[in-house]
């Protein structure tokens, strides 16, 4: 199955369409926003507004913010976000930006998130398809080993390893969107 951004609402639904719709693969490192209409639409409304239901919408809007490359937004509101789901957003904002050692401590305050058993799992299929790539999320997923990941790809823009970083952060995306806005399981 693909992932249905219309799961989200309309609204957000509307906003991922503008870079697309959920399907983006967020670059390894930070770069600018990608749509300047989103992050005006984004600017504009709030996250009790586009998450009525969620039971984190701030979270869920750091992470909106992050599928589009805006990271000083991203970051603004995961920092002021007391919780795990807040760690895990700041840790991947960190991830990108780069500064490693920054992410693993954001990371190390997340602990074992609700997320990592099955984001173990979309890993372990995304890198049998890079058998090129030594990388083996194993049975538990380890955020460090993922930063690890990360931090080689940046060093080989259009390799095997870097297609496959960006498809493993994805899945990490959506999993942790979709934990965040209360939504149910999300196809990745």
């Amino acid at each position: 199955m693909k992932f249905d951004p219309n799961a989200y609402g309309s609204e957000v639904a509307a906003i991922l369409a503008l870079d697309g719709g959920g399907e983006r693969l967020m670059p390894v490192a930070s770069g600018r926003c990608s749509s300047p209409e989103a992050l005006t639409r984004m600017e504009t409304a709030s996250a009790e507004l586009l998450f009525p239901n969620s039971r984190a919408p701030a979270a869920a809007m750091a992470g909106l913010y992050l599928y589009f490359s805006c990271i000083d937004q991203a970051h603004e509101i995961a920092q002021g976000v007391d919780s795990a789901d807040g760690s895990y957003w700041h840790g991947i904002v960190h991830r990108q930006e780069p500064d490693a050692s920054n992410a693993r401590y954001w990371f190390r305050k997340v602990g074992a998130h609700p997320i990592f058993p099955e984001l173990a799992r979309a890993a372990a299929l995304i890198a049998e398809r890079f058998p090129s790539v030594s990388f083996s999320p194993g049975a538990r997923w380890d955020p460090g080993q993922f930063i690890d990941i990360c931090e080689r790809a940046r060093q080989k823009p259009g390799s095997p390893i870097e297609q496959m970083a960006l498809e493993v952060q994805r899945a990490e995306w959506r999993l942790l969107f979709a934990h965040c806005a209360c939504v149910g399981s999300v196809a990745i």
